[in-house]
């Protein structure tokens, strides 16, 4: 199933939050900034309280299809496995900008690079 703003809220039975970090310390050399960044920004918006239930949705439903393995195009496939994931991201990101600031921006931008040196402390 492709991922759009209507399909979201069916991924979100495939996030929780072990398997995020699962998913973004295994794959964060493989992906680089470009995945984790957006990946990380939503996941600190989720955790924020001015963030509204329904736009929480949006983000469990693009952080479950980026855990989801078995998506639109396999994460497996070398150069394209996560291009579908990242439209997802963006998708989400896009839409919910407006509650982005730049404290989650910043911490965003710090764990993925931590996880691009090899530590994390999520």
């Amino acid at each position: 199933m492709k991922f759009n703003l209507e399909t979201a809220p069916l991924y979100k039975r495939h996030y929780d939050e072990e398997g995020f970090w699962k998913k973004v310390r295994h794959v964060a050399a493989q992906v680089g900034a470009k995945v984790l960044y957006p990946a990380l920004q939503l996941y600190y918006l989720l955790g924020a309280e001015h963030v509204p239930a329904k736009a929480k949705t949006l983000i469990v439903g693009a952080l479950g299809y980026l855990i989801l393995p078995t998506d639109l195009i396999p994460d497996f496939i070398p150069a394209l496995g996560f291009t579908d994931d990242l439209t997802a991201l963006m998708v989400v990101l896009r839409t919910l900008y407006k509650y982005l600031t730049p404290e989650i921006s910043a911490r965003a931008k710090e764990q993925a690079d931590k996880l691009l040196r090899g530590a994390s402390d999520d």
